[in-house]
């Protein structure tokens, strides 16, 4: 067993999450604890992590449609200082949860890091050094997590990023298919646009950004090193900068013709 000071606790946040997270829990049982925060599911969430012995809370998911605005309620119904927040569509290698401990044990341990995250694309992990890195450890007492989308915690203290090394990263299921990609990026870009509330585009933005982003993914992330999958996946990452700028130029349009 881990002294106390040297023990993590896991932070799953669900709302509906069945299809990935028996596969999950599995990969984090090794672990000193398991919260799975539930926003009030109306499928098998609650019975798969109950079985797996998680502990289980709820937060009311009301109106929301997202699962930031639980966040910060989550991390601290965790008993130990250390969380690992982990989503319901994504795995935790061994190789990470070794890591984890052995930092945490050191004295030159930061308050924060951010941990890689590699995505799984009609079933293969895409190729290359990850670039999505996501602040998902941290000392929960120093941190609080903004209610909106996409909104990174707060952490009060140093924070580093993990020197990439294969296996140091979780890996993401929820993209595996075109589908699933694209009704993320519709449910997204909404949310995206209420967060972008003074922000305006022009027509430039709305050719270049998602030029620029496939561009990136695919040719400067290494997309091109998984083939035909890799450049479907770079231009599904252009297609949510043009929802969103196509949005919210449409907000502005729609605005002027009410005054």
């Amino acid at each position: 067993m881990h002294a106390m000071n040297n023990k993590i606790s896991v932070v799953i946040n669900t709302y509906n999450a069945e299809r990935h997270l028996a596969e999950v829990l599995d990969s984090v049982k090794d672990f000193d604890e398991i919260v799975v925060c539930d926003m009030e599911s109306t499928d098998h969430t609650r019975d798969i992590a109950l079985a797996r012995g998680c502990r289980v809370v709820t937060f009311p998911k009301g109106q929301y449609a997202i699962c930031e605005p639980a966040r910060d309620f989550a991390i601290h119904q965790a008993t130990y200082s250390w969380v690992l927040v982990v989503d319901a569509d994504e795995l935790v290698t061994p190789e990470l949860h070794d890591y984890l401990y052995q930092r945490i044990g050191t004295d030159d341990c930061p308050q924060g890091l951010f941990i890689s995250r590699r995505n799984r694309f009609m079933n293969q992990l895409k190729k290359g050094t990850p670039g999505d890195d996501q602040l998902r450890f941290f000392i929960k007492e120093r941190t609080t997590w903004p209610p909106y989308v996409h909104s990174i915690p707060q952490v009060k203290g140093r924070v580093e990023h993990i020197r990439w090394q294969p296996g140091l990263n979780l890996v993401h299921l929820a993209e595996n298919y075109v589908r699933d990609v694209a009704e993320k990026n519709n449910r997204y870009s909404d949310n995206e646009v209420e967060k972008r509330a003074n922000k305006h585009y022009g027509v430039a933005a709305l050719l270049l950004r998602p030029l620029w982003h496939s561009f990136r993914d695919y040719v400067l992330s290494g997309g091109f090193r998984n083939g035909v999958a890799g450049l479907i996946h770079s231009t599904l990452i252009g297609e949510y900068q043009f929802l969103l700028v196509a949005k919210i130029i449409e907000r502005d349009l729609l605005n002027k013709k009410k005054q």
